[in-house]
């Protein structure tokens, strides 16, 4: 039997030095702690991946909680299943001693460990609900006080207009003008069609 260690953080500015510690405090050795910095909708994670391809039967799979697991109800129930039920390995869930696939085999340790385990999936799955929600709040309140958000719009070089006007002369091919220009054919195209129409309007506001 081979014990190992799955930590998971959304994303790569966040700490998984809590999930690190707790790990090492169980003695699992850093060669078999598997890291993910990635959101936990799914389980399409590299590093979950070849963890599961190297869990066998007996091994033992640390985390520290079930949302480090997923945060996906559906997502969660059918892992746990194809992990203790299909792998045949065993599972301990740190924060939640009750999710520890090793004691209480009968029938009513089981049930016990099904319910928690729903319950704490659906506590996983509501809270990246509420995290979404809060995020798309915020993201409109930015956006009501003028935050701009993406990248931020290039500026077409000065000399736009004269290489537009030496390709449309058919003395310059596309090519070269996208590379004096340094942009890509969308963007040419676009920002041709803006140039036009602010022409086309300065013009209506003359007439």
């Amino acid at each position: 039997m081979k014990e190992y260690g799955y930590i998971r953080v959304s994303s790569t500015d966040q700490n998984e030095d809590r999930q690190l510690l707790s790990m090492q405090e169980q003695k699992i050795p850093l060669s078999q702690i598997y890291i993910d910095k990635v959101s936990g909708k799914d389980f399409e994670r590299p590093a979950y991946k070849k963890l599961a391809e190297r869990l066998k039967t007996g091994d033992l799979l640390l985390i520290k909680s079930i949302d480090r697991l997923g945060r996906n109800y559906d997502e969660i129930q059918n892992q746990w299943r194809i992990l203790t039920k299909e792998k045949g390995i065993d599972i301990a869930v740190l924060d939640m001693p009750l999710l520890d696939t090793r004691l209480n085999k009968d029938l009513m340790g089981t049930f016990i460990a099904d319910v928690v385990l729903q319950i704490l999936s659906f506590v996983a799955h509501s809270e990246r609900d509420n995290i979404r929600k809060r995020q798309a709040e915020g993201i409109a309140v930015a956006k009501a006080k003028g935050v701009a958000f993406g990248r931020p719009t290039k500026e077409p070089p000065k000399d736009f207009p004269k290489i537009v006007k030496q390709w449309e002369n058919g003395r310059l091919s596309m090519d070269e003008a996208l590379a004096l220009l340094d942009m890509s054919i969308s963007t040419f195209y676009r920002r041709r069609r803006e140039m036009n129409l602010i022409l086309r309007n300065g013009q209506n506001k003359q007439k």
